[in-house]
């Protein structure tokens, strides 16, 4: 009688395996950018990849496009403890808001990528955006406790007042406009800082 299989560990990529994932996300992330019904022979052609590579990485259209999502918000995420070990914690906060601007106006392709897959009955659901409001807890409590914005803001209270940023037109020049609007939540978030009194 043949034993059950036992789940397999989770194995890390060899080397040239991982190197071929990396490689299908960077260019489906460039592609999905530019149009969000790329065909995913296109990627796997300009990845450099063979059909049987991309589809034992990236099983069907939902799964790329997730973990693109999933990837890009991590970067996003990672950057907040990489900017507060070398700025002041509120330059370190208004850097991160830029960072946010360009991939939230950059790829706007992308966002479209991921409506499609995520708004079908039956689809998968969009993944939360954790790391993101983690990163921005982060920012804020450091920000807090070096008094440099007022106590008592949440991740919920931020991305609120940053709510403007997702009513620029990403096709036009977006980049004064977003600008100013942080400039003017930072100050915001500066009035009643201790160190402001």
């Amino acid at each position: 009688m043949p034993q059950p299989k036992k789940d397999k560990p989770d194995v890390p990529l060899r080397s040239d395996a991982q190197r071929n994932r990396e490689r299908i996300l960077r260019v489906a992330t460039e592609e999905l950018t530019r149009c969000a019904n790329v065909p995913m022979s296109t990627i796997a052609k300009k990845a450099g990849v063979g059909q049987g590579t991309f589809y034992r990485n990236f099983p069907h259209r939902e799964a790329l496009v997730l973990e693109i999502y999933r990837y890009e918000m991590q970067q996003a995420a990672d950057a907040a403890p990489e900017l507060l070990a070398t700025r002041e914690p509120d330059r370190a906060l208004r850097e991160w808001m830029d960072r946010i601007a360009r991939f939230a106006l950059t790829k706007a392709g992308l966002a479209d990528a991921i409506r499609l897959v995520t708004s079908a009955p039956g689809s998968p659901a969009k993944p939360e955006p954790g790391p993101i409001m983690k990163a921005t807890e982060l920012l804020l409590r450091v920000n807090e406790e070096a008094g440099t914005i007022r106590p008592g803001v949440s991740a919920d209270d931020f991305f609120l007042a940053i709510g403007g940023l997702w009513q620029v037109d990403a096709s036009e020049d977006w980049q004064p406009r977003v600008t100013r609007l942080f400039d003017l939540v930072m100050d915001g978030l500066r009035a009643g800082a201790p160190d402001r009194r």
